[in-house]
C-alpha cells in the first residue's frame, strides 16, 4: 500500500484498503480558521449539540478577521473565543498566523496523521506525510465534532515525478504554478498526488510545501511528498517533537505516472483569472501593480522574506506601490526580527502587517478598486478575491514579487 492507503487502513481499523473503497476512519486533527469556525459552531450547537469527546483534536485559528473593522466581524471572532472556551477546543487568537502554517508551527500536525479542515487548501499537510483533505462544515458539525469520525472514498493515487535542476533564478514556487499549467486544472479529480522525484527529494520543507499547495487547483482529493529524512529533521523542530517513526508507504502502485522535467522552466506569474493561467514573466512585464505582497498559504515564509531582504537591497519600493509584506506565523515574524530584515525592508519601503492570511479574501486588507492591479505570493486569483471584479490578481514567486515591487510592475528582476 502507498502512504495513504496505509493512513486509512490504520484510521478504520482495516488490513489493508483499495482504491474505490469506502471507510469510516477516526480524524486525527479538524482545523478551522474563524470563518469556518464560526459556522461550524453555529450548526453544531444548532442540529447536533452533543458534547466534544476530543477537543483537543480541534485546532481554530484566527487568520481572516485577525483585526476586525467593524461590529459584525468582531461579534464573529467574539463568538468564537466563547465557543473554544466553553467546548476546550484549542484556539490560536489573533497574530498568530496564517491557519496552515500556524498550525504546523503550534506541532498540531504531525506524518502519518488524518487531517480535515474546511478550507480548501487543507491537502497543503501532505507535505508533512499527513493525509490531510477539506471537507465541508456540515460535515464537522455532524461527524468529526461529535464523534471523532469521517468517511472516505481510496482516492486512485497520480504519483508526479519531477526531475532536473531548474534555471538561476526560477524558484521552487515558479515550477509550482509551470506544473499546474501543464497538468491542467481540474484534471485530478478525487486523485490522490505524490510529488517525488530527484528535483523534490533535495527541496527543503517550506519548499515542498508549494507542491501539495496546488492540489485543489488540480481538483486531486488529497496530495502528500513521502516522509524522509527533511521531513524528520523538520519535525524535531516542532513542539512535541517526533514521538513516533514516520509513517512511508511501501511504494505501492499509482494509477498513473506523470513525469516532467524543470530544467527549462523559466520564472512563471499566474495570471487572472485562474491559478492554471501561468505565463513566463517576460510575456507580462510591464503591468502596474498598485500592489506587491508576501503572504498567504504560499507565502510569508522566513525563505520568502530573505528573497524580498534581498532583491530590494540598495533598492526602495516604487512610490507608486504599496509592498506589504505578511509573515506566515509569529516564529516568522521573530526570526525576521532576529536577522535584521524588519528594519531592512522597513526602510526600503515595505510596510509590515500581523501574522495572518494577509489580504486573502480583502477582509482586513488588500481590496482594489476597478483597474488596479496585485501580484503577490498568495494561492488564488479569481475576480473578486481582492475587492473589484475589474481588479487583476497576478501570482507568482517571492523574487519576482519584490522586484516588482521595486519597478512597480511586474518585472523579473530589479532594474530601477
Amino acid at each position: 500500500m502507498n502512504l495513504v492507503e496505509k493512513i486509512l487502513a490504520r484510521a478504520s481499523g482495516k488490513p489493508s484498503v483499495e482504491p474505490g473503497e469506502i471507510v469510516i476512519a477516526e480524524v486525527d486533527m479538524l482545523l478551522m480558521h474563524d470563518l469556518s469556525g464560526y459556522l461550524t459552531s453555529g450548526v453544531y450547537d444548532k442540529q447536533v449539540g452533543l458534547p466534544i469527546p476530543h477537543p483537543e483534536r480541534t485546532l481554530m485559528v484566527f487568520d481572516h478577521h485577525y483585526s476586525p473593522p467593524t461590529e459584525q466581524q468582531a461579534d464573529v471572532l467574539h463568538h468564537n473565543r466563547e465557543w473554544a472556551r466553553r467546548t476546550g477546543i484549542n484556539l490560536l487568537d489573533c497574530g498568530n498566523g496564517n491557519l496552515h502554517h500556524a498550525a504546523v508551527r503550534g506541532g498540531f500536525v504531525k506524518p502519518g496523521m488524518i487531517v480535515v479542515g474546511s478550507d480548501s487548501h487543507t491537502p497543503v499537510h501532505g507535505a508533512l506525510g499527513a493525509l490531510a483533505v477539506a471537507l465541508g462544515n456540515d460535515s464537522h458539525a455532524g461527524t468529526v465534532l461529535p464523534y471523532g469520525k469521517a468517511w472516505f472514498r481510496v482516492p486512485e493515487t497520480v504519483r508526479i515525478e519531477l526531475t532536473g535542476a531548474p534555471r538561476p533564478g526560477t524558484t521552487p514556487r515558479d515550477i509550482a504554478l509551470w506544473l499546474t499549467a501543464e497538468i491542467g486544472e481540474g484534471t485530478m479529480n478525487y486523485k490522490a498526488l505524490e510529488f517525488t522525484g530527484p528535483y523534490v527529494k533535495q527541496l527543503a520543507f517550506w519548499d515542498r510545501w508549494l507542491f501539495p499547495l496546488l492540489c485543489v487547483d488540480l481538483g486531486a482529493k488529497s496530495s502528500y511528498v513521502e516522509p524522509d529524512e527533511v521531513t524528520e529533521a523538520f519535525v524535531r523542530t516542532l513542539p512535541g517533537g517526533l514521538p513516533y517513526d514516520l509513517p512511508r508507504g511501501d511504494g505501492g502502485e499509482a494509477a498513473t505516472v506523470l513525469r516532467y522535467d524543470v530544467s527549462d522552466v523559466v520564472p512563471q506569474v499566474a495570471c487572472p483569472p485562474t491559478v492554471g493561467n501561468a505565463k513566463a514573466v517576460s510575456d507580462v512585464a510591464g503591468r502596474q501593480v498598485r500592489y506587491a505582497e508576501l503572504g498567504g498559504h504560499g507565502g510569508g515564509r522566513i525563505e520568502d522574506i530573505r528573497t524580498a531582504a534581498e532583491v530590494l537591497h540598495g533598492h526602495t519600493v516604487h512610490p507608486d506601490t504599496r509592498f506589504n509584506i505578511v509573515p506566515s506565523s509569529r516564529e516568522v515574524f521573530a526570526q525576521a526580527v532576529r536577522e535584521g530584515l524588519v528594519l531592512a525592508l522597513h526602510e526600503a519601503g515595505a510596510t509590515w502587517f500581523p501574522p495572518s492570511t494577509g489580504s486573502n479574501q480583502a477582509i482586513n486588507m488588500g481590496a482594489m478598486a476597478a483597474g488596479e492591479a496585485m501580484i503577490s505570493t498568495h494561492a488564488r486569483n479569481f475576480p473578486g478575491r481582492n475587492g473589484s471584479t475589474r481588479a487583476e490578481m497576478y501570482l507568482a514567486s517571492a523574487r519576482t514579487v519584490a522586484a516588482s515591487a521595486v519597478a512597480g510592475e511586474i518585472a523579473e528582476r530589479s532594474t530601477r
